[in-house]
């Protein structure tokens, strides 16, 4: 079943805290760079618990030892989903999922999924096509280092998952209603339903739910689409 993430791309906690208490309990949580380097981990332990599931997108990208250090210490917070970009390499790849085994272990907890970013939905490599290759070599090569999945846009997703198989994760950004025109600073965007009939595992939409005028509405409206049926 997929994931609904409501991205809490706010600026402190404040926000942070008003932006969650306007969703249903079913939904998942990201938290990005602006928060977090507002807020820092401490808000990410207030959320976690209080039961949400947190997705940490941080989008870690350095030597190897820095990324490994660097999710060992994401993990002890209790996340749930963690990014690196896939263009630091296999061994800066496996030394994110051997940090985060490391910090789940040393918690005392489950250690979280790693996502590789392939290409920002926010750009493209040329054509759709030419996109799509590029993201699927990528994802050869986060499924290579032993990763667990990978960021895509839902445009991509059918075809990362016929190249991975259909466990390894893609989680996709860029998920927007039909009909809703703007689409912000995305560029390669589709629907919640087109998404999961794609083959998305984890689904972030941010602006299409705190824009409207009922963010809780607007999330059952996506996981109605997602075919989830939840009580707010």
């Amino acid at each position: 079943m997929s994931v609904l993430i409501a991205a809490i791309d706010v600026a402190d906690a404040a926000a942070a805290r008003n932006a969650v208490a306007q969703l249903p309990q079913s939904v998942w949580l990201k938290i990005g760079l602006e928060l977090f380097t507002a807020e820092g981990p401490a808000l990410v332990r207030e959320l976690a618990a209080q039961g949400w599931p947190i997705f940490l997108d941080m989008k870690f990208h350095d030597i190897p030892n820095t990324v490994r250090g660097a999710c060992r210490s994401a993990a002890k917070l209790g996340v749930r989903l963690l990014t690196i970009h896939v263009e630091g390499g296999v061994e800066m790849a496996q030394a994110a999922m051997q940090g985060a085994a490391e910090g789940a272990a040393l918690a005392g907890l489950p250690a979280p999924r790693v996502l590789g970013i392939t290409l920002l939905t926010s750009g493209q490599a040329g054509t759709q096509e030419e996109t799509e290759a590029l993201v699927v070599a990528r994802a050869l090569q986060a499924k290579a280092s032993g990763i667990d999945g990978v960021v895509c846009s839902g445009l991509e997703a059918a075809a990362v998952k016929a190249a991975c198989g259909p466990d390894f994760l893609c989680l996709c950004p860029g998920i927007r209603f039909a009909g809703s025109g703007a689409t912000q600073d995305q560029k390669r965007v589709c629907t919640p339903g087109e998404a999961v009939a794609a083959g998305a595992d984890y689904l972030v939409m941010g602006r299409p739910l705190f824009g409207a005028e009922n963010p809780q509405a607007a999330a059952m409206r996506a996981l109605a689409e997602m075919q989830i049926s939840v009580l707010p």
